[in-house]
């Protein structure tokens, strides 16, 4: 199995596009073109870089940075060195961030212009490791700017496997260190087949990459895939909707990824009712339940919007739903891929039968290792090459998966089971709704029931006793709500999902 991903990719398609890089101050105005044949080059000069600065196999790179193709850069010079990239969210604070490079130690960093106080606060856990400014640096910083001197020869290559960790992409946990799962050469290649295999990817898409590149969906739904297949990723700094319809209306766009905040401002937007969204032909949502009613909106102009399911664990590409059973199949996330087994076990360690909940087992060559550094987490997750996901699910008599939620986010009220993303799709079909969050609370007489936190939309009015009233035309009685909490805004963990932690801590 190849390690350089870029070097084999500038052979077979020297002058494909890669990358449309828009992430800079620019935007669309100053995009960049970048073929596969530069994009290696350039790459390589960031490798021997890194190299001249001391880093080999098993080194780890840190990076604290929105999108941009210096990122593109490290993650696949990475690759070249044996090297890991550690990915760092951005969004969390630095004594969050802090025990993180504490527990991976890594031997240099990089940082972009917006987080020079963060950097500042992390200087003391970053030791005696080298800190490289990619734009402006501080007293004492390397300039990512004199990696360009390099040569754009491949650098001296180690020996290494498809075992050798590539990335340390940490999960979207809300309680807790984070943990760095390790994707290795190996789980992100056999992703990356399992996704062009399945889903049909080509050298002729072209997906918008503005999911931050901290989270497996920016690295692993179509950026490392479509470099597999040779297709292009339209490289942005961070989403922006405007943006994202400019895109989609005038740079031949065919695939986007979202989670189902990005859909639902999308659908709020003015240019909804205009933009050409009937040209892709992937338009996919993940990364957290999907309100039923953003699939039948999209659903009334005739596009197969459609629901995935992946974690940083496992791919994060997992399933399937062919264009024509999307509607026959609402909410389903289809089929495993075509390297993934998927197991759906009961309480007592059976397996379930056709619409029995339970919860998802996943195995394959895409599920990493483990977690960096934390073997309780690791054998308590990673059991006889299964990967015990915590999330509920069924499958119909076909076959055909959907996922029901969090084991941990299901209610038991008076003995029955209550899964929230059922809930929170009903309130959110109200149209006074933007968006809902289901969470337990404690109940005397039922042991828990369900507590609504509801933000309303722009301009919309709408009190507790008229959306239970609306609810009890949609739900049966023990699953409504028996309190609501109106709010401004939900809270989001740094991976962008509702923090339902911080709606218990209410």
């Amino acid at each position: 199995m190849t390690t350089d991903w870029l070097q084999r990719r500038a052979w077979l398609s020297p002058t494909a596009p890669a990358i449309i890089d828009v992430s800079g101050p620019g935007g669309i105005a100053d995009a960049r073109t970048i073929d596969y044949r530069t994009l290696d080059a350039e790459t390589n000069q960031v490798a021997n870089a890194l190299a001249a600065q001391g880093i080999g196999l098993g080194d780890r790179v840190a990076v604290l940075a929105k999108n941009r193709v210096e990122y593109v850069q490290l993650w696949f010079a990475c690759a070249k060195l044996g090297a890991a990239l550690q990915a760092l969210n951005w969004r969390l604070t630095a004594r969050e961030l802090g025990p993180l490079i504490t527990q991976a130690g890594p031997r240099i960093m990089f940082w972009d212009r917006e987080f020079a106080e963060l950097i500042d606060s992390l200087r003391p856990q970053l030791g005696d490791a080298k800190i490289v400014a990619l734009d402006e640096p501080r007293a004492g910083d390397l300039e990512f700017s004199s990696f360009r001197d390099q040569p754009s020869t491949p650098p001296p290559r180690p020996e290494f496997g498809p075992d050798q960790p590539w990335v340390l992409c940490y999960t979207g946990g809300t309680t807790g260190l984070p943990k760095a799962a390790l994707l290795t050469h190996g789980t992100i290649a056999w992703n990356a087949i399992n996704t062009v295999s399945s889903w049909g990817l080509s050298k002729a898409d072209v997906a918008v990459l503005n999911a931050p590149m901290f989270h497996t969906g920016g690295l692993n739904v179509f950026t490392a895939p479509l470099v597999h297949a040779g297709g292009c990723s339209i490289l942005c700094r961070e989403f922006d909707l405007d943006q994202l319809y400019d895109l989609i209306t005038d740079h031949g766009v065919t695939c986007f990824f979202g989670v189902p905040a990005m859909f639902q401002a999308m659908q709020a937007h003015p240019r909804w009712a205009s933009a050409p969204l009937e040209r892709l032909s992937l338009i996919i949502s993940g990364g957290a339940p999907c309100p039923e009613p953003v699939f039948e909106r999209f659903w009334a102009r005739g596009i197969d919007f459609k629901t995935g399911y992946g974690l940083t664990e496992a791919g994060p590409n997992n399933f399937w739903l062919p264009p024509e059973r999307v509607r026959d199949k609402p909410g389903a996330v289809g089929w495993p891929l075509m390297h993934v087994e998927v197991r759906i076990i009961d309480q007592h360690g059976a397996v379930c039968g056709p619409e029995e909940v339970g919860e998802l087992w996943i195995r394959g060559p895409h599920v990493c290792p483990g977690y960096d550094k934390n073997p309780e987490a690791t054998a308590e997750s990673f059991i006889d090459g299964w990967l015990h996901t915590g999330d509920l699910a069924r499958a119909d008599a076909e076959g055909c998966v959907t996922i029901v939620g969090r084991s941990k986010d299901m209610i038991i009220s008076g003995g029955e089971n209550i899964y929230p993303a059922e809930i929170e799709s009903a309130i959110s079909a109200h149209p006074a709704v933007a968006e809902a969050a289901l969470i337990g609370v404690p109940h005397e007489r039922w042991g828990e029931v369900g507590r609504a936190f509801v933000v309303l939309a722009s301009g919309a009015q709408l009190d507790a006793e008229g959306l239970l009233a609306y609810l009890g035309e949609h739900l049966a009685r023990y699953k409504l709500p028996k309190s609501v909490v109106f709010l401004d805004s939900l809270p989001r963990t740094g991976a962008g999902k509702i923090d339902k932690r911080a709606l218990e801590a209410r």
